[in-house]
């Protein structure tokens, strides 16, 4: 299975959310022992960059980096993914390129607490709980 991981979801665990982390954090596992294929976009991670700069020096930012490439590849944000993503005209552009650029990998699922967002996606959104429990 290729998953597409949602900001929130990576942060769940960074930051060891209460109470979404343990479920967020079994995403991860599976990711990790190669039971799914696990990407995140360069747009989310620079986005996550923008919010643990409040609270991380440089060095900890790459090693979270490097963390963070152990367990997952990273999906480039492309042009083509803007251009599809403001196609779509949904209300929030940034889950839009999120939607695209699953579509774009040909992922089976994301990966969000956010699914109601992901709504109109052609690619399937289901929250960590959901999505174990499908297993």
């Amino acid at each position: 299975m290729r998953l597409l991981i949602d900001a929130n979801i990576v942060l769940d665990v960074l930051q060891k959310r209460e109470p979404y982390w343990k479920d967020s954090s079994v995403i991860w596992k599976l990711c990790e022992t190669e039971q799914a294929e696990g990407y995140i976009s360069t747009l989310t991670f620079a986005n996550l960059m923008d919010v643990m700069r409040r609270e991380l020096d440089p060095a900890q930012i790459r090693d979270v980096l490097d963390k963070l490439r152990l367990i997952f590849r990273f999906a480039d944000f492309t042009a083509a993914d803007m251009e599809k993503a403001a196609e779509m005209g949904w209300d929030d552009f940034e889950d839009a390129i999120q939607a695209a650029t699953a579509e774009r990998i040909m992922a089976d699922s994301i990966i969000t607490r956010n699914v109601r967002d992901f709504r109109n996606s052609k690619v399937i959104a289901f929250t960590p709980s959901e999505y174990i429990a499908r297993l």
